[in-house]
């Protein structure tokens, strides 16, 4: 053990040695891995150790498509057997919707480029796996890219690996304490010494919150009990001439793949337990939970049910080990807001699966500044303090982990950890018919219906899509009221106040009282942020943008700030309401003494006024792509000025709307939102922001690399495409027979009365009319390129 270490990884799991491997990999040789016990001691030693590309977020699954293709690598470089059997798997679906699911599923596998999915017959996975009952099977996705190692070989072929770069493993040496140095680097305080570390990683696995709390953060991370057991030898599958498949039953909550000569059967039952939710104990290592078969006895039933043979098997051994979860189920990955040097790589459920993804995502950011990939469904900033609150940390992870293999719908709205923050306007809309949902613990109106409705879930059309359309219609012919608690709002001031904010952002700034679209990229010329930014006058700014990259721009905020700014989060002390469509400004006007008529406030313009009683920020713009008023104001205010704007609007057609009334709105003007057409994946040019860039201006973060995209051109851009079924995101788009893009958001026009989508398409085949087809729910479907902004393509609208 060395006294210094350029960077120093917490934990010796499989993820925490996937870290190290990385960072020696990429670069980084003076690095170490610490681990209280022996490699494995915590959740990897007892883990079943299977993987599997299939996650739910497709950025998430190409990353889980690396860690398994790493297997071979490491082996090879690290001369340790991985022990691993590449047996190929299956998903199953016995229920009609699962099995469209599973389709779609395949179509998005498409998207992200793993080309070894199909999807097979019953008879098919009879083939894969003989000992199943397919009796009722509809179908099934397998993927040859599927299987299961040995957790402890595996774990000693990236620690190997890494060694064989110069990586030192220091084994039974416990890190007891934390300390930041001025320096912005750690003394790392161990039973054995302290070290001096210019960077920590936390790979603390069932132990990740308490090297968190060293820190002074309060990870959202909780370990969990999760059972399977192995059978002794089964004549069925000791018969047989090749290896079992993995196999999933996906309606019966249980997997199954082969062990020697019988098998090993895992369950994720319906009533989950947490365990030690505050961390593991620190002698905990190898060692086990009494299995609790009662609890899980009806999963149990169903798995004995799919898979006959296990009636006449003896159970060798079981096994009850806990596993971190988080709220969503996906690892925590990145940098810590306001902790120099400190790093994440834990809550990794799925290690196996994910472990090389992670490492590989985490040792780029560390020493390039960004990983290659978008890992937002990654990072640690999806979440705020608030997911670390244990009740909601415990309801929220218990319901992913019983919904581990329950199919969630697109309009699917799950109840934990709801209601948490609510608009102070909250009553009032619900007493209105609001049905909520939820982002980053705030609720949000989706739409408003008669009072005892309640929407089918689907994955196509709910009973909801009238109620949808009267709302954008109603927008459409009068106004709509849109409850905006949940955009973001920075207030940002000081004597450095403009050149910081000029460097920070790709356009040119407003000048006061008026607004701009705002690009913020990072240094490779990608994005990081759709804003719009408003100059209030008196050397006052905002920045607004989503709710739920809060913590996620005030890292980013926080990293590139200079002497002379202040940037605060505003969020919660504000508020506010949006009035869009041709009578919006004769309702504002029946408000306020002040003129706000097209001279006095034109487009993109923006001051204080008296609306009623409060006093409000309000700028000319909206999403609707309508005439539209945004009115911010004080969130103690909403209710007050919720109830002004609805009496004023009562009999010009003002009816109050929700967010898939504008997500409509915004998709019949080819509007793109964050997450959908704009990620840290994709560039300007790609996305259409260039045009807000102003590239003559002074130097700006990501100046020089979009000047050479400007110059070079894109193989690739967002389009318009008219299509013959409600698409909703990453559907491959073919043009005969060849995948040339995919979809990022999509749904239906109710104003121009067919189904939109926007989609990522290779630029030789996003021509106007180019005829393509679209895999819609699992059907291939017409499609045409048309042009941008099929209703209103002038603007006029919106700039009344």
């Amino acid at each position: 053990m060395k006294s210094h270490y350029r960077a120093v990884v917490i934990g010796g799991g499989v993820v925490g040695a996937s870290v190290l491997y990385h960072l020696t990999r990429f670069g980084w040789s003076d690095v170490a891995l610490i681990e209280r016990a022996e490699l494995t001691a915590g959740s990897t030693w007892h883990a079943a150790a299977g993987f599997h590309a299939l996650n739910a977020d497709p950025n998430v699954a190409a990353l889980q498509d690396y860690t398994i293709k790493l297997y071979r690598e490491i082996e090879a470089e690290s001369g340790q057997n991985a022990g691993l059997h590449m047996t190929g798997g299956v998903n199953m679906a016995s229920d009609p919707q699962r099995w469209e699911w599973l389709k779609s599923a395949w179509a998005v596998f498409q998207s992200v480029g793993i080309e070894t999915a199909r999807l097979v017959t019953p008879e098919e996975i009879k083939e894969i796996c003989p000992i199943v009952d397919v009796s009722d099977v509809l179908g099934g996705l397998y993927d040859s890219n599927e299987g299961h190692l040995d957790p402890y070989g595996t774990t000693h072929a990236y620690a190997g690996a890494a060694k064989k770069r110069g990586a030192d493993v220091i084994l039974r040496n416990r890190v007891v304490d934390l300390k930041q140095r001025a320096d912005r680097g750690w003394d790392v305080v161990t039973e054995n010494g302290t070290i001096v570390a210019e960077h920590v990683v936390n790979a603390g696995g069932l132990w990740a919150k308490q090297v968190g709390l060293m820190a002074g953060v309060d990870l959202p991370v909780t370990p969990m009990e999760h059972h399977y057991f192995v059978t002794e030898d089964i004549p069925e599958v000791a018969a047989l001439d090749k290896e079992l498949g993995l196999a999933v039953d996906l309606d019966g909550f249980s997997y199954l793949r082969q062990e020697r000569k019988g098998v090993l059967l895992g369950v994720y039952e319906q009533n989950p337990k947490h365990w030690n939710m505050d961390g593991a104990p620190w002698d905990y290592g190898i060692e086990l939970i009494p299995e609790d078969i009662d609890r899980i006895s009806p999963e149990l039933s169903k798995a004995y049910q799919r898979f006959p043979c296990l009636a006449k098997a003896g159970i060798r051994k079981w096994v009850n080990g806990a596993f971190t979860f988080t709220p969503d189920g996906n690892p925590l990955v990145g940098p810590v807001r306001r902790l120099s040097n400190y790093w994440v790589a834990c809550g990794v459920m799925a290690g196996f699966s994910q472990g090389g993804g992670v490492g590989k995502s985490l040792a780029e950011w560390m020493i390039y500044g960004e990983p290659q990939a978008d890992i937002f469904g990654m990072d640690i900033a999806r979440y705020g303090a608030f997911a670390a609150n244990r009740e909601y940390l415990k309801q929220t992870t218990g319901q992913f982990y019983a919904r581990r293999f329950v199919m969630t719908f697109p309009n699917e709205r799950l109840p934990a950890g709801r209601p948490l923050k609510r608009p102070c306007a909250y009553d009032g809309m619900s007493a209105a018919g609001a049905e909520w949902t939820a982002s980053w613990g705030l609720e949000i109106p989706a739409y408003f219906a008669p009072i005892g409705f309640r929407e089918e879930t689907t994955l196509k059309r709910s009973n909801a899509f009238e109620i949808v359309g009267d709302e954008v219609l109603q927008v459409r012919r009068a106004a709509g009221l849109v409850d905006t608690t949940a955009f973001s709002r920075y207030a940002v001031s000081g004597p450095a106040a403009e050149t910081w904010l000029d460097r920070l952002l790709a356009c040119r700034l407003p000048k006061p009282g008026r607004a701009k679209l705002a690009p913020m990229l990072g240094p490779d010329g990608r994005l990081k942020g759709d804003l719009t930014v408003l100059n209030w006058g008196g050397g006052e700014y905002w920045i607004m943008g989503s709710y739920y990259l809060r913590e996620f721009h005030m890292r980013w905020f926080e990293a590139h700030r200079t002497d002379g700014v202040s940037v605060t989060d505003i969020s919660d002390a504000m508020s506010g309401f949006l009035v869009t469509g041709p009578n919006a400004r004769k309702i504002v006007e029946r408000t306020t003494h002040q003129d706000i008529s097209a001279k006095a406030l034109p487009f993109m313009a923006c001051g204080e006024f008296d609306i009623g009683m409060v006093r409000a920020r309000v700028v000319r713009l909206s999403i609707a792509g309508e005439l539209g008023f945004e009115i911010n104001c004080p969130a103690t205010l909403h209710s007050t000025l919720r109830e002004t704007l609805l009496a004023a609007g009562e009999d010009l057609g003002l009816a109050e709307i929700g967010y898939y009334a504008l997500n409509s709105l915004r998709l019949e003007k080819s509007f793109g939102i964050w997450s959908r057409e704009f990620t840290q994946g994709y560039t300007p040019g790609q996305t259409g922001l260039d045009r807000f860039i102003a590239f003559d201006k002074g130097d700006f973060i990501g100046r020089e690399a979009t000047l050479k995209e400007r110059k070079a051109g894109v193989a690739r851009r967002i389009v318009t495409l008219e299509v013959d079924a409600d698409a909703s995101g990453f559907e491959p788009v073919w043009h005969k027979g060849r995948r040339v893009g995919f979809v990022t958001s999509g749904g239906y026009g109710y104003t121009v009365r067919k189904s939109v989508a926007l989609a990522l398409l290779e630029d030789d085949f996003a021509g106007e009319g180019t005829e393509l087809s679209v895999h819609i729910v699992g059907v291939e479907r017409p499609a045409r390129v048309i042009a941008a902004s099929p209703y209103d393509p002038k603007g006029e609208a919106m700039r009344q």
